[in-house]
Parts: C-alpha cells; sequence; structure tokens
C-alpha cells in the first residue's frame, strides 16, 4: 500500500473493519452455523449457494480458457450481477447477505494495482452495501411480503405480496445506492485527493436508474427462489442480465473503437507538425482538470477531453509546407493558418459523440475582447468547452519544452493567465485551471527527437511533487533560448533566432498567450 495515500489507507482499513462487523454476526446466527447447516430451516445452504453463485459470475472476467481469456467471449463487467447480491439482501439476513458479496468481491477481475488492495476494498464496499440493503429490506417487512418470514428452502412458503413488495425492495436498492455512492465518493477524497464537493457530485444520480434495474432483477430471483420451484428457476433471471451485460460490453467496444479513431487523429496530426508532438494529450488532459474543478458531470468532462485532444485536427487541412516552413509567415499563410479551426470542425462533424467539443474545436481561438477567430465571437457568445480548451491550449503552450527552447516555469505561465483573464480567457477557466494546479501539479517532459539538445529545468518547489503521471511534453511557444518572451496580451509577434530556426509554430496567433496551435 506504499503507493496509496495514508488518508486513503486509514479509509481502507476503516471500511474493511466496518465489513467484518457487518459478516462476522453471521456466524452467531444458529441457522448460519455450519453443524446447524442440515435442519431444515438452515440459512447456511442459500448463503453458500448465492455466495458461490455471485463469484462464479465474476470469474470469467478473469479467467481464461487454454490459450485466449475468457471476457473474448464473455463480456462481463464489475456490477454486472448485482441483481445476485441484492437477491441475497431480499432472502438472508443482514450479516448473511453481507457474507455472499466477499468471495465474488476478492475474486473479481483487478485491472490496476495494487490489485491485492483494490479487491479487499470492493469486497469491503460491496459487503457494507448488500448489509445495508438487507437492513433496510427488513425494515419494512420485506421478508414478509416476499411470501412469509419462513427461511429460504422452507417446505411452505407463502405468497408474495404485490405491488407491496416493491416497497421494501426499492428501499433496500436505495440503500444499497447510498452506501456505494458515499463509500466510492470517500475513496475518490482520499486517494485521488478530489475535493468533497467534486467526488460525491453526480455519484447518486448516475447509479439510481441502474441499481433500480438491478433490484428488479433480484427482486424477480428471490420471488422464484422462494416459489414451488425452487432456486434453480432463480437462475434463469440472470439470463437477461448477461445479455444486458453482453449489450454494455458492446457498447464500451465501440466506444474504445471511437477513442482509436481518435488517437489517429491526433497521431496523424504530431506526424504532419512535429514541433508539437504530445500537445494534443496534454491539452485534454489539462481541460479534463478545469472540467473537473468546475464540477461537470463524467459525461461532460470526457467530451471536453476529447475536445483538447482534437483542438488542433485541422492541421490536416493546412498545407505541411506552411506547418513546418522557418521564418516569417507571409500574410496569405498566416490566413490559411487560421483555417484550421474550420477544418477541424469539418472534419469531426460526422462523429456524433463528440457534440459540444465540436464547437470548442471550432471556436478555441476566440478571446474574450472579440478580437479573435474565425468569427471574433465576444465573452458569453463564445462556447463554454472552447474558453475551456483555449486555457489549456495556451497554458501547455507556454510550459512546453522543444529541442530548441526551453518552457516557461508554471508559476510565469499561471501569472500570464492570470494577467489576460478578461480580455483573452475566461476568469473563471483561469481559477479553475489554478486550482488543479494546486491539487495536482503539472509536469511536462522534453518530447522532440533531438531530446538532448535541451537540459531539463530545475522544477519549482509547487511542482516537485506532481500527483498526476508525467505526460509526454512536446511544445508549442516560447521565445527560444536565451530571448525574452512576448507578452501575452500584447499584438507582437514571436521573436525568431537570426540563425533562421524555428522558435514558433506558425500555427501561432500573434498576441495570444501561449499561441495554442
Amino acid at each position: 500500500m506504499r503507493a496509496i495515500p495514508g488518508a486513503a489507507r486509514a479509509y481502507i482499513c476503516c471500511a474493511v473493519l466496518a465489513a467484518l462487523a457487518c459478516v462476522l454476526p453471521a456466524f452467531t446466527l444458529p441457522a448460519l452455523r455450519p453443524f446447524s447447516a442440515a435442519g431444515p430451516d438452515s440459512l447456511w445452504p442459500a448463503a453458500l449457494l448465492l455466495g458461490t453463485l455471485y463469484a462464479l459470475c465474476e470469474a470469467p472476467a478473469r479467467c481464461r480458457f487454454p490459450g485466449r481469456p475468457v471476457r473474448g467471449s464473455v463480456p462481463v463487467v464489475t456490477g454486472s450481477f448485482f441483481p445476485v447480491l441484492l437477491a441475497a439482501a431480499f432472502l438472508l439476513p443482514p450479516a448473511a447477505a453481507a457474507l455472499v458479496a466477499v468471495p465474488g468481491g476478492l475474486g473479481g477481475r483487478v485491472t490496476r494495482r495494487p490489485a491485492g488492495v483494490r479487491r479487499v476494498w470492493r469486497a469491503a464496499r460491496l459487503a457494507i452495501a448488500t448489509w445495508a440493503a438487507s437492513l433496510a429490506h427488513r425494515l419494512l417487512a420485506g421478508p414478509a411480503a416476499l411470501g412469509g418470514t419462513a427461511h429460504p428452502g422452507h417446505d411452505t412458503p407463502g405468497v408474495p405480496d404485490f405491488p407491496y413488495a416493491l416497497l421494501p425492495a426499492g428501499a433496500g436498492a436505495l440503500a444499497f445506492c447510498l452506501v456505494l455512492s458515499a463509500l466510492d465518493g470517500g475513496i475518490l477524497v482520499t486517494a485521488e485527493r478530489q475535493s468533497v464537493r467534486t467526488a460525491w457530485r453526480g455519484l447518486l444520480p448516475r447509479s439510481l436508474a441502474p441499481y433500480g434495474a438491478h433490484a428488479l432483477a433480484g427482486l424477480m430471483m428471490a420471488v422464484l427462489w422462494r416459489s414451488p420451484y425452487g432456486p434453480l428457476s432463480a437462475l434463469f433471471v440472470l439470463l437477461p442480465v448477461y445479455i444486458s451485460c453482453w449489450v454494455f460490453a458492446q457498447y464500451h467496444r465501440e466506444r474504445a473503437a471511437h477513442q482509436a479513431t481518435i488517437r489517429a487523429l491526433v497521431q496523424a496530426v504530431d506526424i504532419k507538425d512535429r514541433y508539437t508532438r504530445g500537445h494534443s494529450e496534454r491539452v485534454g488532459r489539462a481541460s479534463a482538470m478545469i472540467a473537473g474543478e468546475l464540477g461537470m458531470d463524467h459525461e461532460r468532462l470526457e467530451v471536453l477531453r476529447f475536445a483538447g485532444i482534437l483542438h488542433d485536427v485541422g492541421k490536416l487541412g493546412v498545407p505541411t509546407r506552411v506547418l513546418r516552413k522557418d521564418g516569417p509567415l507571409t500574410p496569405e499563410e498566416r490566413r490559411v493558418i487560421e483555417l484550421h479551426p474550420e477544418y477541424g470542425h469539418e472534419i469531426v462533424r460526422g462523429i456524433g459523440f463528440l457534440g459540444e467539443a465540436r464547437l470548442a474545436i471550432l471556436h478555441h481561438h476566440e478571446r474574450l475582447d472579440g478580437s479573435g477567430y474565425p468569427y471574433g465571437l465576444a465573452g458569453a457568445e463564445i462556447p463554454e468547452f472552447a474558453r475551456v480548451v483555449a486555457v489549456a491550449d495556451a497554458f501547455d503552450a507556454m510550459t512546453s519544452t522543444r529541442s530548441y527552447r526551453r518552457a516557461r516555469p508554471v508559476a510565469t505561465a499561471v501569472a500570464e493567465l492570470r494577467r489576460c483573464a478578461g480580455s483573452q480567457f475566461d476568469p473563471r477557466m483561469v481559477g479553475a485551471l489554478v486550482s488543479a494546479l494546486d491539487r495536482y501539479g503539472w509536469q511536462t517532459a522534453v518530447t522532440s527527437d533531438e531530446t538532448h539538445a535541451v537540459p531539463a529545468e530545475p522544477r519549482e518547489p509547487s511542482d516537485l511533487s506532481p500527483k498526476m503521471p508525467a505526460v509526454a511534453a512536446a511544445a508549442l511557444l516560447s521565445a527560444p533560448t536565451g530571448s525574452r518572451a512576448p507578452a501575452a496580451c500584447k499584438n507582437v509577434p514571436p521573436p525568431r533566432p537570426q540563425d533562421g530556426s524555428r522558435t514558433a509554430p506558425v500555427t501561432d496567433r500573434p498576441g495570444t498567450a501561449g499561441g495554442g496551435g
């Protein structure tokens, strides 16, 4: 647990202790003692069967057939089989229901390290949530509504009381959802160092609908389990669950294909304009940091990240000789360069899932005072996403390093952004970026082919311990080593060295902070 912050370690330990407190009473229940498992009222067979079933449902995500992973043909994602846990919450006492969640939580697939800690955390949170769901269900007389207080497997099950049975089931699902949302928000605060407002924002609303569907499936399992047809009939409920899981996995495969398309476009831009290699990915990251500080929900944050990544895709429509030209641009060449936002908008017009990102690509060179391009929009006329990307673009431009010049320090770039806030940049977006930098830090590195040309600058004290991983860096705009960088808001073109080498990409508009490409 060395890589996990101390607060997160303490939080996880508290969750594990709480989970143990929920589970251990199960072994004191007479109906759950192993030696009484043969009794007619024993809950042990039901708890064992449901626990094994949930573990088996999670197993395909991490097991392998000979030569290939099972998940290639059995698409299982975490949370797909929560109906099994909710059925346990409806059928068993709280402690026994919590015990059902432990084997599957510990045995499920983990894609990120440290895997052991993540499995323990998942098992603990599921055990607590299932315990809370069972308790809420019982407080509203859920077992009686399912057909009496008889234990699962009793020879004379009662008749379910519909529609009242939906009420305790809904209460159980709500408790399950609330506990998971609360625990997940806490781990975001302690492990990811997100603000409290950002961590819990949107978690509960996003969870209500899927957990409500899981509760209905779990209720169906519980009713069939208590029916004369027995536990075997309850397994048929898992068929539609599996189908929904398959559809969900197909959606993620399609989304992965979209992301691969975006990566290909960015790679094409980086190859065409090698001076800004890596710039697009960093602008996407900075845009996502700003979005997080603004409290945007996950969906909008992801679209905004795509906007930052693709903001320069219009360079594909600019002649390579212009992009790579050494020396000053002619007025005609500059007009060609200033068409790249419109080219980019045309390129991504048919990518429907980008949504607001398309307008950000078109307007990321607009200025608050109306002197930007391509349409000279001002103030609130500029789309919100475009105002975010403009700040992220300029910040990376000023803090990136190329083989022929050093980057500006983060503090200098922040001061420049603040100075231009209100004229060139939206002050709200600048403030959000500054807050995110204080929380996560920022790190760049030389990514030009000639990485040996410029030694790394010492980092400022505020950047010595960045909390976000380093990304490959490429430069966008800055004066050459030893020269004075132009003021961001002045309409002065950046200087070029006397030897004729390139000092700034020709896509940079004179008079912009950082002059993002």
